[in-house]
């Protein structure tokens, strides 16, 4: 086996796992390593154990794959990993809305996720990094976000458009985190709240409802904002009336995200309902931190179909003229 593919694949395993980050860079480090050296160097193992950014676990995986062996650290992720529910709205979505570089928290550059992208066969992914007002996930300000705007136009394919894009934080008042005229320029715009997520219910559903009153906004991102298992603990979801929130995003053609990530369930099974007899448009997103988190789509569909949610409600099914007609409408 190749050992760049052995060391990529378990990275990408790791991230779809969500293990440690850095555990997964070490593997993506030493794949660039290996790809750095000349063709010499990456069979002599002398060479690669004294190369920088190789350790001991990498070099093993290294050392298996020369040998002709599937690395054990990749057998063993493989086997954990299980098999994949794949449901037949998977293979209907064509990409995905919700994604993160390492531009705010991303763990991995612009072209990493881009190159993750294709390799699972999406023809769009929107580049959605945060706003300014979450520092602790560098959130970009208008100045960063304007140049990152100039690095995504260079990005130019015949299969696959790179879409510009923000996750931007729901002000308390139901405002945008960000300046209007900058959000007019962005593909989609998703719109999250991250902060007073224990806010009085009243004042969380006016808070919501002006928000996808919002022209500028696209998609309304992890409605409750709750947390049901993984490293960050639990928390419940925030307190609103959802028939008045999902009924402001049928008026305003805002698509409800169903977030992929197993750790959050959100929208839980019954908002998700009520959002299909409320006539709501839908958008299955990954909320991918890392290049191997794209492949979560797989959960996030196989919620859709077991709920009934048809193809045509979800935005991400859709091919990219129609979705840009969408987005630049909604």
């Amino acid at each position: 086996m190749d050992p760049i593919d052995a060391l990529n694949e378990i990275a990408f395993l790791l991230e779809r796992e969500r293990a440690s980050k850095f555990k997964a860079k070490a593997f993506r480090t030493a794949a660039a390593t290996v790809a750095g050296l000349d063709e010499v160097a990456r069979t002599d193992p002398d060479r690669l154990r004294r190369a920088k950014g190789i350790g001991d676990s990498t070099f093993a995986v290294i050392e298996q794959a020369l040998s002709g062996r599937v690395p054990d650290y990749l057998t063993d992720l493989r086997e954990r990993m299980g098999d994949v529910r794949r449901s037949e709205l998977r293979g209907l979505l064509r990409g995905d809305l919700h994604a993160h570089s390492d531009w705010s928290d991303g763990t991995t550059p612009i072209d990493q996720m881009v190159a993750a992208a294709r390799s699972l066969g999406h023809e769009y992914l929107a580049l959605t990094d945060h706003s300014p007002r979450l520092k602790v996930a560098r959130g970009l300000s208008p100045e960063r976000l304007r140049e990152q705007l100039e690095v995504v136009a260079g990005f130019e394919f015949d299969d696959f458009s790179l879409l510009s894009g923000i996750e931007v934080d729901i002000l308390s008042d139901g405002g945008l985190d960000q300046e209007p005229e900058l959000l007019d320029e962005l593909d989609i715009v998703v719109a999250s709240a991250h902060s007073e997520l224990r806010m009085e219910s009243v004042a969380m559903t006016k808070r919501l409802v002006a928000a996808v009153s919002n022209p500028r906004v696209t998609v309304l991102g992890h409605v409750t904002g709750q947390l049901v298992s993984g490293s960050r603990g639990t928390r419940p979801p925030s307190t609103f009336d959802p028939r008045a929130v999902f009924e402001a995003c049928a008026a305003h053609g805002v698509a409800v995200e169903i977030n992929s990530r197993p750790e959050r369930m959100d929208p839980p099974d019954e908002l998700i309902t009520l959002a299909l007899e409320l006539g709501c448009l839908f958008s299955i997103d990954s909320d991918a931190h890392a290049p191997g988190q794209l492949s979560l789509l797989d959960h996030g569909a196989e919620r859709a179909e077991r709920l009934g949610v048809p193809a045509e409600r979800i935005v991400t099914t859709w091919p990219l003229p129609r979705l840009r007609a969408w987005a630049w409408g909604a």
